[in-house]
């Protein structure tokens, strides 16, 4: 097979796209490509009856405003492929080795709605079916190292790594943030140049909701370009040195602040912030508690307490600096 024109480095993968991918640095070449990605195409092996080789995997509780679930996933062909189709009707085939993906969308949907799906839901899948476990989280790099800020969805993650991006640091993931285990380190692998902003949060860091442009023409959220300016994109793997924590938000004057979580805790508290972890089967699941307990034992976990006022978040990032200052001259 002729490879198709487009190379990029995404997650530690190296891919190989028919299309240009909107948000990714494209490579001139790769010596071995991890993932295909095939726009507007099926694997010939589903041509044709593709409803009799399937069975429904997983069905989200979530409904869109046609009263569809936000995404259903089935299994394909005894488990070769995975089908994920959407509310909106894009659809994804992923063969069971998280090594080629096919996407299809709508003709009232573009290109750009279809990538907001590949490099969120769909390439955190891959991942697990590849064996890497990934946290929810964004990460930060701080000298040598990075840190990691979990958090449920809304907690304000995306939010706190674009204050660190205006305040100068490199970023190297948000949302999806896959750890590798290397030479007795825990890598945090670089996902693409871009953050990922609600409105709300782009007025409160920028002052207007229009600040930063859409990331589609269908969608309100908007992105930070870190190729641009005064932006920095972490392109190598770094150390993962901290975990924070996000909990809610709070008026208490002395916010934000930090504690350090008990280790009893902690492994909770970390499976609970993974990737797709709704998804995983029991092999997925134990290699996940598996590595999750050894970065517990070398990695130090946070929980830090937001203040309420978004203007307080430049305040957070200084709190969550100090302490990770702290731990590295303890180190």
């Amino acid at each position: 097979m002729t490879p198709a024109p487009f190379f990029y480095s995404i997650f530690g993968l190296y891919l190989n796209s028919n299309l240009a991918i909107p948000g990714l640095i494209v490579l001139p070449s790769v010596s071995k490509v991890d993932v295909q990605v095939s726009f507007n195409e099926f694997p010939p092996a589903l041509q044709t009856n593709i409803e009799l080789k399937q069975k429904i995997w997983w069905v989200s509780r979530y409904k869109d405003e046609n009263d569809r679930p936000l995404v259903t996933i089935w299994q394909l062909e005894n488990g070769d492929y995975w089908r994920w189709e959407y509310g909106d009707r894009t659809e994804f085939i992923i063969d069971r080795k998280g090594t080629q993906i096919w996407a299809n969308w709508p003709n009232n949907l573009t290109l750009e709605d279809t990538v907001t799906y590949l490099l969120g839901p769909i390439f955190g899948f891959v991942l697990r079916l590849r064996g890497v476990v990934c946290l929810h989280a964004s990460a930060v790099a701080i000298e040598d190292k990075s840190i990691a800020i979990l958090g449920p969805a809304g907690a304000g993650k995306s939010t706190t790594a674009a204050a660190f991006a205006q305040a100068g640091f490199a970023i190297l993931s948000d949302d999806i943030v896959p750890i590798l285990e290397r030479d007795n380190h825990f890598l945090v692998q670089p996902a693409y140049p871009r953050l990922r902003l609600w409105p709300t949060s782009v007025k409160a860091l920028y002052g207007e909701e229009d600040a930063l442009p859409c990331l589609t023409p269908n969608w309100d959220k908007r992105f930070l370009d870190l190729t641009q300016p005064k932006y920095k994109f972490q392109e190598l793997p770094l150390p993962l040195g901290v975990i924070y924590i996000l909990s809610d938000r709070t008026t208490s004057p002395s916010a934000p602040f930090l504690e350090r979580i008990p280790s009893n805790n902690g492994l909770i508290s970390l499976i609970s912030n993974t990737y797709a972890n709704n998804l995983l089967d029991k092999k997925m699941r134990a290699t996940e508690f598996d590595l999750l307990s050894r970065v517990l034992a070398k990695v130090p976990l946070r929980r830090v307490t937001p203040h309420a006022d978004s203007e307080n978040i430049s305040k957070l990032c200084d709190v969550i600096l100090e302490d990770f200052h702290k731990l590295s001259n303890n180190v």
